[in-house]
């Protein structure tokens, strides 16, 4: 049995015949049914690939479910910061995952941090924000993620080195 991509429901046959034709489709049927399934009108730019793209898509999506949340917020954080800086280099953000341990050596000493779902635990203190524990380490203020290398230096604020 064909599974959906969440293999949570089983393929709709109906669904994967509808999919099916549209690989035949001429264009004049594929504008027709974009209007039916995206409610729009296509770009003209729009060839006949990707019509069908978009037409698939709309069709899985509706059957199938879309984006969870997360992933939308995502996007459009990311689709927000390409519209303020169009020429800047998009960088996704790093997640940490609780249970993680952050590993820096300052001045010949070893420090451990472990990722929190609350915070960041050091020396049998949960703190809010990694700059907190850098600046405890390194004696002045730091970027806690730039010190503790999860940031680069042209991602980072001024880190006091």
């Amino acid at each position: 049995m064909i599974q959906s991509p969440s293999s949570t429901k089983p393929a709709d046959p109906a669904l994967e015949a509808e999919l099916g034709r549209l690989a035949t489709a001429p264009i004049v049927e594929l504008r027709k049914r974009y209007r039916e399934v995206l409610r729009s009108d296509p770009p003209k730019a729009f060839g006949p690939d990707l019509l069908r793209r978009s037409i698939a898509h709309r069709i899985q999506e509706k059957a199938y479910g879309g984006l969870p949340g997360p992933t939308k917020r995502l996007l459009d954080q990311l689709v927000k910061a390409m519209a303020a800086k169009p020429n800047g280099k998009l960088e996704l953000p790093r997640r940490i995952k609780p249970g993680s341990e952050l590993v820096r050596t300052w001045n010949g000493k070893t420090y451990r941090v472990i990722v929190q779902p609350d915070g960041f635990a050091y020396e049998g203190k949960i703190y809010a924000g990694l700059s907190e524990i850098a600046s405890l380490i390194a004696g002045t203020n730091w970027n806690g993620p730039r010190f503790f290398g999860l940031r680069s230096k042209s991602q980072g604020a001024a880190d006091g080195n």
